[in-house]
């Protein structure tokens, strides 16, 4: 899956299909592209979850962390 990673405030991240980034959430805007990924379940990426990035994804449209720890429940 193609994702697109943004840096919000602090060291919060934000995951998306959304190339623009513009279904993220606000209280931790504004949001600054960071990079491009591709992520397949079952791999790993320093830094990043991958099963469970894929998963907030897939049922909430975005994933947030904040010093890599999954924060996606606090705006969903």
């Amino acid at each position: 899956m193609h994702v697109h990673a943004f840096r919000g405030t602090g060291r919060v991240f934000g995951f998306t299909m959304d190339a623009t980034g513009s279904n993220l959430p606000t209280q931790y805007a504004p949001w600054s592209p960071f990079k491009t990924l591709d992520l397949t379940r079952g791999s790993e990426l320093p830094g990043v979850r991958v099963d469970e990035c894929l998963d907030d994804i897939d049922q909430h449209g975005i994933h947030l962390t904040e010093a890599h720890v999954r924060i996606t429940d606090r705006v969903i």
